[in-house]
């Protein structure tokens, strides 16, 4: 692995193990929001701008909106449990000892000899043109083949907006009625 991509990936640890032991949730808020940007450099590195576009916008973007919109309506801490509760620890313990069996078998990052470029990719470049009569391959490709995927990226961020317009906006009518009963 590449030094910065090590060093990204370090950070977004210890950035997630923080987060994870914080009991102030507007410290933790925001670092879910740096967590989200270190994981859109990730995703620059690997050559995926329009994922790291997208988990910039929404990940670190409007969910630490969101985030702290709902800090607004709570207490700034977190409230303190009276004992451990073991299956959830389980339950995220094995999901993520399955999610890593799950990689064992994958090709190793920027293989050439991989199956996605032996099988897929030779036709995407010679026959792009053709079919879609567009010369651009990523332009033809994302507004193409991958039309349904962009298309639910859009309407996520398109929901994730009206949601903050809501929730904003909500907030700014529970705040003038509040206003109004003080100044009565």
């Amino acid at each position: 692995m590449p030094p910065v991509e090590l060093l990204l990936m370090l950070l977004l640890l210890a950035t997630v193990v923080v987060v994870a032991r914080l009991k102030d949730l507007f410290a933790a808020a925001m670092l879910t929001g740096i967590a989200s940007l270190l994981a859109a450099g990730l995703f620059v590195l690997m050559d995926a701008v329009d994922v790291a576009f997208t988990e910039a916008a929404v990940g670190a973007g409007v969910s630490t909106v969101l985030f702290l919109g709902a800090l607004s309506l709570t207490s700034r801490r977190e409230k303190q449990q009276e004992r451990t509760r073991i299956l959830p620890i389980l339950i995220v313990v094995a999901t993520g000892a399955a999610l890593i069996y799950g990689t064992w078998d994958m090709p190793a990052y920027g293989d050439p000899d991989a199956v996605i470029h032996h099988h897929l990719a030779p036709e995407l470049i010679a026959e792009t043109e053709e079919k879609i009569h567009i010369p651009n391959i990523v332009t033809a490709i994302l507004a193409s083949f991958r039309g349904y995927d962009t298309f639910g990226e859009v309407v996520v961020i398109f929901t994730a907006g009206v949601g903050v317009a809501l929730l904003l906006g909500g907030l700014g009518l529970r705040r003038r009625a509040g206003h109004g009963e003080e100044e009565s």
